[in-house]
């Protein structure tokens, strides 16, 4: 290092020299301190903007909202919007199947579903006579009796409109008479059968043929013997025979 010359001591010389150098450091540091505080106010503006951008970013989210719901860009011809009543609660699509009501009205009443019909293989049909020979003349009396054949009970009609006796000629060969070719009864009687249950009802005949229709005349059928079963529907008795026979003579 220069040593000081002049005419004073060389230490006054050396506490100038440091008084110097402090000032220097002092003023090189508020040199540093200066800008490091402006380098940090500038720093801190960027955060600023940042802050004021994220917080205006909620106010530009609402931008969407404006735009009009399906539901009414649908009302405008896409075809597409919920019905004019209003959209389906709970946020439901308009477009969520409604499950069918029933059409039953027992099941809609709370009631019990009726009995099933009777078919023809759950009925077992029985015919007989009230006597088994007749005078020419007389008029038999056919009992036709329908049971419930089957395990559970069912509903049938056993009305007029579905009875029927047929008479035939005792070898089967000929129908003589049909007691629906001119009955003019055509009742139905719809009754619940439990398993085993009968049901009867009888038939006049009045001894004369018949024809389909009643178209042609009838007559006393003649002395012998005849065969005749019993219909329920399409269900046939078991064939029974009786007998005509003819008058007495008058003494």
């Amino acid at each position: 290092m220069i040593e000081p010359q002049g005419p004073l001591p060389p230490e006054i010389y050396w506490r100038r020299r440091i008084v110097a150098a402090g000032g220097a450091v002092v003023i090189v540091g508020l040199v540093v301190a200066l800008i490091v505080w402006l380098t940090g106010n500038g720093g801190e503006e960027p955060q600023n903007t940042a802050s004021a951008s994220t917080s205006a970013a909620p106010s530009s989210e609402p931008a969407p909202e404006s735009e009009p719901p399906a539901g009414d860009a649908g009302a405008g011809g896409s075809g597409g919007g919920a019905p004019a009543g209003g959209g389906a609660p709970g946020g439901a699509s308009a477009s969520t199947p409604v499950p069918p009501q029933s059409a039953d009205p027992a099941g809609a009443a709370g009631g019990p579903p009726g009995p099933n019909l009777c078919p023809d293989q759950a009925i077992s049909v029985v015919l007989y006579t009230d006597k088994p020979t007749y005078t020419v003349g007389q008029q038999p009396v056919f009992t036709i009796v329908t049971t419930n054949a089957g395990l559970s009970e069912c509903t049938r009609d056993v009305g007029k409109a579905a009875q029927n006796v047929i008479v035939r000629t005792l070898d089967g060969a000929r129908t003589l008479w049909s007691a629906r070719d001119c009955s003019p009864i055509n009742t139905v009687d719809n009754v619940v059968l439990k398993p085993a249950q009968q049901v009867k009802d009888t038939i006049t005949w009045s001894g004369t043929t018949s024809s389909p229709g009643c178209e042609r005349p009838r007559t006393q059928v003649p002395p012998g013997s005849y065969s005749a079963i019993g219909k329920m529907g399409e269900r046939e008795s078991f064939p029974i025979t009786f007998n005509f026979v003819a008058p007495a003579e008058q003494p």
